[in-house]
């Protein structure tokens, strides 16, 4: 038995983290984001066997992902199953685009379908993998649903509570320095404190005026606010903003912009690698 299904990868422009010790359907993010037509695609393989096992390969290459395997535990329990799983990743882990949140997600709602267990389960699954590993905590959510969001309430439905900003646009990326450890970000104490009192302020104030002009504005505040990104990244925004609307994704040393597509990709591929995808509207879904 075989299973396909695509997960959009996740752009946060600003977040203020929320953590429920004792109850992760609540843990996750209020902020917002949009989710892109680059993502995860996932294959996910199913045969009998005496204990559980997972195997996974990204791009083609065994990988130990963490999060993906975590997210597939979750769901199976204690199932004995043996399950492999092939993953093609769009876009560089570590650098703000929600891939593992992607990986996780394709391979759940993959490996769901495929054993007639309900899309919910599945997400959650995932959504618990991400938190446990601390690679994100909006990602899975927003990821699912897909669009431009305004992230309200943190955690899963019933009590995570998304608003759309609807519009389809062309969104260009760049790749800028080395890869940022969410995990070490998340785990800074003081750190967090402070993003999280701009990430609250900013998600308020875009609730006032949800336009998408708003959201890029509030970002590019956020992002020269909590003091993360380097010389480099601020110098391609601040060019970038001569064609459209840049801001810093949470958390990588990357770029996302809206605007003249031919003169943003000029510009930011003198700072490192362009991509160019869309809004992924749909979110994410089975593919037959």
């Amino acid at each position: 038995m075989k299973g396909i299904a695509f997960a959009p990868g996740h752009i946060s422009a600003f977040f203020e983290p929320v953590i429920h010790t004792q109850n992760m359907d609540r843990t996750g993010s209020c902020g917002a984001g949009m989710s892109i037509s680059l993502g995860a695609i996932s294959q996910v393989s199913v045969q009998p066997a005496d204990h559980q096992r997972i195997t996974v390969q990204i791009n083609g290459k065994p990988s130990p992902a963490a999060v993906t395997k975590s997210a597939i535990q979750h769901l199976l329990g204690n199932t004995c199953l043996m399950i492999s799983v092939q993953t093609m990743m769009d876009l560089p882990v570590s650098q703000g685009f929600g891939m593992s949140a992607a990986g996780a997600l394709s391979a759940n709602l993959a490996l769901a379908n495929l054993l007639n267990i309900p899309r919910d389960d599945a997400i959650r699954a995932a959504h618990y993998a991400e938190i446990e590993s601390h690679t994100g905590l909006g990602d899975v959510i927003a990821s699912s649903f897909g669009g431009i969001e305004i992230r309200r309430k943190a955690g899963l439905p019933p009590w995570g509570l998304l608003e759309h900003i609807p519009g389809r646009y062309d969104v260009v990326l760049g790749v800028i320095g080395n890869k940022i450890e969410t995990k070490k970000i998340l785990m800074d104490s003081t750190k967090i404190q402070e993003i999280a009192s701009y990430g609250r302020y900013c998600t308020k104030k875009l609730l006032v005026n949800p336009s998408l002009q708003n959201l890029f504005s509030l970002a590019w505040e956020f992002t020269r606010k909590i003091g993360i990104a380097d010389k480099t990244v601020l110098e391609a925004i601040e060019k970038a903003n001569v064609h459209g609307m840049a801001s810093m994704c949470m958390l990588g040393n990357s770029v996302f912009a809206i605007g003249n597509t031919t003169a943003l990709c000029k510009v930011l591929s003198k700072y490192g690698k362009v991509f160019c995808c869309t809004i992924d509207v749909q979110g994410a879904r089975i593919l037959h």
